[in-house]
């Protein structure tokens, strides 16, 4: 399908990990970023006139029974322009997923692991439309994303960023590693 022989980098972590600063770093770099959860997005808003995280969770299970457990990472692999050698993509959820971009070039998982204490605190401060306001609420969010096979993601990756320092801290990690997938892969950096 691709012209090139494509890099993949699978940014995986349960929710307020801080993947994003991940995705800050790779388009800080000039590296392209496409999210799964787009496609989730779209789909929800075409057949709810609506997004909510509960809808998206809802289109997500839906999605998978209806055409099966790689249909997103499908769709995500649509969106990839053919020249594009080194892709970034945001929020891989299950080794079905991680497979596909096998099939259609190299492939290394970035992880993005902080503690639950961590994590419940950063939703709790960045409010959006969604994130869970009772620490019960966070512990099924939780569990709904392992039930899609995140865990098994997280713990087959390449790299992991521990982010329970600064955000510097993280940042760092992830320039680090990024820089070095794109010397490896023989890209540049925009």
């Amino acid at each position: 399908m691709f012209s090139v022989q494509r890099l993949f980098i699978l940014i995986a972590g349960m929710p307020g990990s801080g993947k994003s600063l991940v995705v800050q770093v790779a388009r800080e770099l000039g590296l392209s970023v496409y999210n799964m959860g787009d496609v989730v997005r779209e789909e929800t808003l075409k057949r709810y006139g609506q997004i909510t995280h509960d809808l998206m969770v809802n289109v997500s299970r839906v999605l998978r029974i209806e055409r099966g457990d790689e249909i997103i990472a499908l769709k995500t692999i649509e969106r990839i322009h053919s020249d594009e050698k080194i892709v970034v993509v945001d929020g891989v959820r299950s080794l079905k997923e991680v497979e596909v971009f096998r099939r259609h070039g190299d492939t290394v998982i970035v992880a993005v692991h902080a503690s639950p204490r961590a994590r419940f605190k950063r939703l709790l401060a960045r409010k959006r439309p969604g994130d869970p306001e009772s620490y019960e609420e966070f512990a099924r969010r939780d569990l709904t994303e392992l039930s899609f096979g995140l865990g098994d993601v997280i713990a087959l990756a390449d790299y992991m960023v521990v982010n329970e320092g600064t955000i510097e801290e993280a940042l760092s990690k992830a320039r680090n590693i990024l820089l070095e997938l794109v010397r490896e892969h023989g890209g540049n950096t925009g």
